[in-house]
């Protein structure tokens, strides 16, 4: 029989408690059930007796035996090993309750809570509270101490049997009652453990009764298990009693605790195994997912750097439209997978650290912080790219407008030069007389005026022509060619008018006679022309503007103008009123005139053409102010529409980031609870995604437009795309930070209430809310739960919270060195002891020995990894398992 002696001296009396006030709360009304009473009735008996039996005694009937408290103290004293207060001899019934009272006394200081059970029952025979102790006894010194992978008492038995039958057909072990019925699962049990004593393949589902006394044969004759039912008993019920089930079932288990051992320690290596698998799958993830976004960013670059220039607007709009693609489409996946690259790293370091695993060291060129430094250059990049795009645009549309102005400036310049020479090269003044001389003398005086007029129009092609070559205009050899043929003729012809002068003032001596009024004609009519010339060019000049105030000026220098054409209509009258006098005069006086005006070119029907081309261009020019203003509105209009919504969206994000630091901080509930409001956070947040792209389509607009600034708001689009993309990661680490903390609470054991209390602490002296501790508040926290610390113990400590010297101790980092602190670890030496039992305590194990205890995939790993054994010991075949143990847990533990 099962000796519980060394695993009741060693339970604690806290552990008990909180399960046995659970179990005693027993339903006694179903002891009412003749069925399940007689059952155990039964069962309870027969587990006494295989105790009382080691006493060389034993009891028939269960509520009448134990009424004086003899047995009782006697079955109390076997199953714990200890010695009970000497009990009474008397037959009276006083004695008899203070006999009873010292067992139940016994076993209240044991931690059980006994509810509704005093001795005056027992001594009278209530057999419903005789059951009830009896099954509190079973329950603590039979059951309570069953513990596998983590699990205790009744689940633990349950886990036990589940995961000793589960490869048999026709088993399925979910509860302590039907699941037994057929007796398969006790015939299982027995054949897991001595396959030598039953023939598990002859028994038949369909007959339960031949299975179940079966097994209670074969364990009563070979495995000293009493037989505590009877299979009519069990078969006949609807639903056999649980508690008599449970506690048949507990014999098997004490009797296969031999066994037990060695699965405990094959589960240990499974466990170690696995975690080492799954790490180095993560590694590798990692390194493969770090290795293809660092050759994006690597391929990425190069082209945001490229500085083609293009030599149209048209074609630097194609390349915005290409950044606007890679911004859009090719960007975002990189951002998400960025994001996953940060959260994997952490989650795997955390892993590595509960399993007391060396950190993980990516590869060289791959760490976190060498992906943020190659993101940080691509933004920088990125950055650049967008602002030579608009710069380029700026500058070609600049070119563009430049190189139209300097040809329009040029025709009419090269239009008014045509002849010029060939007249100021012709000696027409030899056979004139004299008043045909002084005509020709004023004549190039007005030449010379108008000459002096179009001075101003040659600088300012040559101005342009300037500007045009410091812009880079890709046409800038035909441009100059052009301004240096007018600059040259411009200087032949200055030397000619001077030339021609100084003939005619030789001449102008011998010719006295000269019309004033085409003298007076000539020189008003010679401006007034310039001035039409200039008028004209000038309503034919084309504008470009980037806001409302820039074509607001242009059209208020048009309605100044317009307001000048009365004035210049009466010049222009005037001017024609000279000619009229001339004819006039010629003909009170009979003077024959030939030909046209001798100082002079400008004929009035010339004057009165450009007047009314002149008076035609100014609706043109109407018009075209008027639709640059209508297009200029339409600007302002997207600009306060993209401005709106950024506002908004600026606002809701630096909302959302001070929300979610204060969550940071002051999370409360279960972790769980946590991960699932973040979650749901982080889904209310993704919910806004419409908006931003709604933002992102204003913005495109923006640009189609060519619009360069905006008064209405202060963040650029580049600002509220950093600012999303830091809210999402933000959110993502939170959350990450929670799922980590559910690791570190489920590998360390850690419980809810321990969590509140760490979280509570660390808060406390976390002055600034901050998520972070300085090294004096940290001391302060240490202290504040009742350690003790040196300046070498404190430096040790922070060693650990603080391995890269930053200064601040996060709260992962707190309650990893707490749970650190208070909880067991797997180690190297465990895993060692755990390989020298499958080894049957030699310092080597065989391939077939790990095949046979450790399942397939992870016994073969094993096999792979372990080198050969080479001790003076060594058979062939030998694998070192000390080696391998020590090699899992890093050079630390060697």
């Amino acid at each position: 029989m099962v000796d519980y002696h060394a695993a009741n001296n060693q339970s604690t009396v806290g552990g008990a408690q909180t399960y046995m006030e659970q179990e005693n709360d027993w339903d006694r009304d179903l002891l009412l059930d003749p069925a399940w009473e007689k059952q155990q009735r039964k069962t309870f008996t027969a587990w006494c007796n295989s105790h009382l039996r080691k006493a060389g005694t034993q009891i028939e009937n269960i509520e009448e035996d134990f009424r004086d408290g003899l047995k009782l103290m006697l079955l109390l004293e076997v199953i714990s090993g200890e010695r009970l207060p000497k009990p009474e001899r008397g037959k009276m019934r006083v004695h008899k309750i203070n006999n009873v009272n010292k067992a139940l006394d016994f076993i209240a200081s044991k931690g059980v809570k006994l509810v509704s059970i005093g001795a005056e029952e027992i001594v009278d025979g209530n057999a419903k509270m005789t059951l009830g102790m009896i099954w509190t006894i079973i329950l603590r010194f039979a059951i309570q101490d069953i513990s596998v992978e983590e699990t205790s008492a009744k689940e633990g038995l349950l886990l036990w049997c589940q995961r000793k039958t589960a490869p048999y057909k026709n088993v399925n072990v979910q509860n302590f009652h039907i699941s037994w019925k057929d007796g398969l699962a006790f015939n299982a049990l027995i054949h897991r453990h001595r396959p030598d004593l039953i023939d598990y393949d002859s028994l038949r589902k369909d007959d339960p009764v031949t299975n179940l006394n079966n097994a209670f044969e074969v364990a009563e004759k070979h495995l000293d298990i009493p037989k505590m039912l009877d299979a009519e008993d069990i078969v006949g019920t609807l639903r056999p009693d649980e508690k008599a089930i449970m506690t048949y079932v507990s014999c098997f288990y004490h009797a296969f605790s031999g066994a037990q051992k060695a699965e405990t320690a094959a589960n240990r290596i499974c466990k170690v195994l696995a975690v080492n698998q799954e790490n180095e799958q993560m590694m590798e993830d990692y390194e493969k997912l770090a290795s293809d976004l660092l050759e994006w960013i690597r391929r990425t670059i190069p082209w945001l750097e490229n500085r083609t220039q293009e030599k149209t607007v048209n074609d630097m709009q194609v390349k915005q439209e290409d950044f606007r693609d890679y911004r859009c489409v090719h960007k975002p996946p990189k951002v998400q997978e960025k994001c996953q690259l940060e959260i994997s790293f952490n989650t795997l370091q955390t892993k590595l650290r509960l399993s007391n695993r060396p950190a993980f060291m990516p590869s060289e060129g791959r760490m976190v912080s060498d992906i943020n430094k190659a993101w940080h250059n691509l933004e920088g990049a990125e950055k650049g790219y967008e602002e030579w795009i608009l710069s380029e645009i700026r500058r070609l549309e600049r070119l563009e407008h430049l190189a139209v102005k300097f040809h329009q400036k040029c025709a009419i310049h090269e239009s008014w030069t045509d002849g010029k020479e060939a007249m100021l090269t012709q000696k027409d003044y030899e056979t004139c007389t004299l008043s045909e001389v002084k005509a020709l003398l004023r004549k190039h005086e007005a030449f010379e005026s108008d000459l002096a007029a179009h001075q101003d129009r040659v600088e300012q092609i040559a101005a342009i022509a300037q500007e045009l070559n410091e812009l880079d205009y890709y046409d800038a050899a035909s441009v100059n060619a052009r301004c240096q043929k007018i600059c040259d003729q411009w200087d032949v012809l200055g030397d000619l008018t001077h030339k021609r002068k100084e003939s005619l003032e030789r001449t102008e001596k011998q010719l006295e006679s000269i019309d004033e009024l085409y003298l007076e004609y000539a020189k008003r009519a010679a401006p007034f022309n310039n001035w039409m010339e200039g008028a004209m060019e000038d309503l034919q000049d084309m504008f470009i503007v980037h806001n409302i105030e820039e074509i607001q000026g242009l059209i208020t220098a048009h309605e100044q103008f317009k307001s000048t054409l009365p004035e210049a209509n009466k010049e222009r009258e005037a001017i024609q009123s000279i000619q009229s006098e001339v004819q006039k005069i010629a003909q009170s006086n009979g003077i024959k005139l030939s030909g046209g005006n001798p100082y002079t070119s400008i004929t009035p029907e010339s004057i009165n053409s450009k007047w009314e081309q002149a008076m035609a261009m100014v609706p043109l020019r109407d018009n075209a102010l008027q639709e640059e203003l209508n297009k200029q509105n339409s600007n302002d209009t997207l600009r306060a529409t993209f401005a709106t919504q950024a506002n908004a969206v600026g606002a809701y994000i630096q909302a959302k980031m001070e929300e979610i630091g204060r969550i940071s901080i002051e999370m409360n509930g279960t972790l769980e609870d946590q991960l699932t409001n973040l979650k749901e956070y982080q889904k209310s947040i993704m919910s806004y995604t419409p908006e931003i792209n709604k933002l992102e389509g204003y913005h495109q607009h923006i640009q189609e437009a060519l619009i360069f600034d905006n008064q209405y708001t202060s963040y650029t689009m580049e600002h509220l795309r950093v600012g999303w993309e830091q809210l999402l990661t933000t959110i993502a680490r939170t959350i990450n930070e929670v799922e980590n903390q559910i690791l570190t609470r489920d590998a360390k054991g850690i419980s809810q209430e321990q969590l509140y209390e760490y979280r509570a602490s660390f808060n406390h002296f976390d002055k600034k809310r901050s998520g972070q501790m300085v090294s004096d508040d940290f001391r302060a926290l240490l202290i504040s739960t009742g350690n003790s610390l040196g300046e070498a113990e404190f430096n040790r400590i922070m060693g650990i919270v603080d391995p890269n010297g930053s200064g601040a101790v996060t709260f992962q980092a707190f309650i990893d060195f707490m749970s650190t602190e208070t909880t067991d670890r797997d180690t190297a030496d465990q895993v060692i002891a755990s390989f020298k039992i499958l080894a049957a305590d030699k310092n080597y194990i065989t391939a077939d020995e790990l095949r046979r205890e450790l399942p397939p995939d992870q016994a073969e790993y094993c096999i792979a990894r372990m080198a050969p054994y080479t001790g003076p010991d060594a058979v062939p075949g030998a694998l070192d398992y000390m080696s391998f143990s020590t090699a899992l847990y890093g050079e630390s533990d060697l």
